[in-house]
């Protein structure tokens, strides 16, 4: 590993993890305390930073982080990402629920049971004395909010708009009384099926009320309405425009008033000017205030998957270059606000957050389908350094070209200029190892967290282990990270292994680490 800064930070570390395991505790039913949050965002901060100030780990007391309790999740496709406040971890169990869960002992204060599949973070908002909860799931696609005191429902709403098959993938942005949603569709592994008419919903940012959820305003990606293209099997109608999905949390200018977020591709052709873009636009009304299209012409579905002559496949196809990991506003040290995004094709951007105007790029890695920067990046600012996960996993004609970057690279956030990076390898032959960092990760004062989808480093212990001992009585097993990656709190990490959605090691082990005291070594 090369450098630039000395010895004052980490380059990565994989959290894989420990021995031993806890016993299982009862259900304790003391209500949480909610007066100290450790994040106010997916992004830890409303500008997607990735940056967590309110952690006690550091490089010199790392090695003393040892697994404290699992929690057995109730799916081999962890999707949540915990919410902790100062004595309760708050994480949903796709097809259980959202459960409160003790810090120090594991034991449930309470569960919301729901059956749906969580796949956002878990946010919350404090107004008028009571404090809130929020998330989404993906199906069948609605919108919580519940008392953070007992898990009691407020108010839960279908997906904004007329959207048929909407996906509620990226986690919500609360602002004052407002819930910012992003709006993606299911339509794209609907296209599998050749006699699915494909395609016709665009994706969006919505803006809700947080005290009922009644929707303030919808932005679509694509304005123009679909129509049809063409035909095939002769009654098979195929329609166009369609896609431009919003995958990731939108990141917040306060100062501005300014929601900023980053699209995927388009699923059929023709293509519009929208898709692979970055979006900023009022937050008051979801008046667009500039679009900046990084990739045009790209077209991709699912279907493309079973074979690239499938009658829904667009023609050509891909390359599937797309933002998943939302956009991020740093601060640098003279005075700048820039707003970084990184995308699968391993390409990072900085933009003029005012107008979009490119102020630097940079190729990290060769990117493609599974390629490049997927959940999200971090930030420090006070060393003046963007550390960058990339995957760069092959997926063989939708791979990009040039040497593959998997590992964590870090650049100087003002200019791109590469300060140092940590390239992997794979420990076998097959995608259930890959050496790419897909999950999102996160940064600490002196340090960076990231899960990876094989491999250690530094302090760490291969999680590709069962966990009998769980805190709920569910066995548990640990696989690969990926998805909503780490989260620090205090002096405890908290990270879900077991992500089985492309090829890897599934699992469904809720991992806490806590550090040990000088005098339990």
């Amino acid at each position: 590993m090369q450098n630039a800064i000395g010895t004052t930070i980490a380059a990565a570390l994989f959290v894989f993890a420990f021995v031993g395991g806890a016993a299982k505790a009862v259900d304790c039913a003391s209500k949480p305390g909610l007066t100290a949050f450790a994040s106010d965002a997916w992004g830890i901060d409303v500008r997607n930073t990735r940056f967590q100030p309110k952690t006690t780990i550091t490089a010199a007391n790392v090695k003393r982080l040892k697994l404290k309790w699992v929690y057995g999740l109730s799916t081999n496709v962890p999707r949540s990402y915990p919410l902790v406040s100062e004595d309760t971890i708050f994480a949903g169990d796709e097809g259980h629920g959202v459960v409160a869960l003790n810090r120090d002992s594991g034991c449930v204060r309470w569960t919301f049971a729901h059956t749906g599949a969580i796949g956002t973070a878990i946010v919350h908002e404090s107004r008028g004395g009571q404090t809130m909860l929020f998330f989404n799931d993906r199906y069948p696609s609605r919108m919580f909010a519940l008392n953070a005191s007992d898990g009691t429902l407020r108010w839960d709403r279908a997906a904004p708009g007329d959207n048929p098959v909407a996906m509620l993938s990226g986690t919500p942005l609360i602002d004052r009384g407002r819930m910012f949603v992003p709006l993606s569709s299911f339509e794209i592994g609907l296209t599998a099926n050749p006699f699915y008419g494909c395609c016709t919903t665009s994706g969006g940012m919505a803006a809700l009320n947080t005290g009922d959820g009644h929707t303030l305003w919808q932005r679509r990606t694509i304005p123009t309405e679909p129509n049809v293209v063409g035909r095939h099997f002769l009654f098979v109608e195929e329609w166009a425009p369609s896609g431009a999905p919003v995958w990731g949390e939108p990141t917040f200018d306060a100062t501005s008033g300014t929601l900023f977020f980053g699209t995927g591709q388009n699923y059929s052709r023709p293509t519009t000017t929208t898709s692979d873009s970055i979006f900023a636009v009022n937050a008051k009304d979801g008046s667009i205030r500039w679009v900046h299209q990084f990739h045009a012409g790209d077209a991709y579905n699912i279907a493309c998957d079973i074979a690239r002559g499938h009658p829904n496949c667009p023609k050509p196809v891909g390359p599937d270059l797309d933002f998943g990991a939302p956009p991020m506003l740093a601060h640098t040290a003279d005075g700048r606000t820039l707003l970084i995004a990184g995308e699968k094709s391993g390409m990072l951007y900085a933009l003029d957050p005012r107008d979009g105007r490119v102020v630097w790029t940079r190729q990290a890695g060769r990117g493609g389908a599974l390629g490049g920067v997927h959940w999200g990046m971090a930030l420090n600012e006070a060393l003046g350094l963007l550390f960058v996960p990339v995957s760069d996993i092959d997926v063989g004609y939708m791979t990009g070209s040039g040497a593959a970057g998997a590992g964590l690279h870090a650049y100087d956030i003002a200019t791109g200029a590469p300060r140092w990076v940590h390239l992997r390898k794979a420990r076998c032959s097959d995608r259930t190892c890959s050496p790419g960092l897909s999950a999102a990760i996160i940064a600490g004062p002196d340090l960076v967290f990231a899960g990876s989808l094989d491999g250690k480093l530094l302090w760490s212990e291969d999680t590709w282990r069962d966990y009998p001992n769980t805190v709920n009585g569910v066995a548990a097993k640990g696989g690969a990270f990926d998805a909503h990656g780490p989260m620090l709190a205090g002096d405890q990490l908290i990270v879900s292994s077991g992500y089985g959605t492309f090829g890897q090691r599934g699992g469904n082990a809720l991992l806490v680490f806590e550090l040990q005291s000088e005098a339990a070594r």
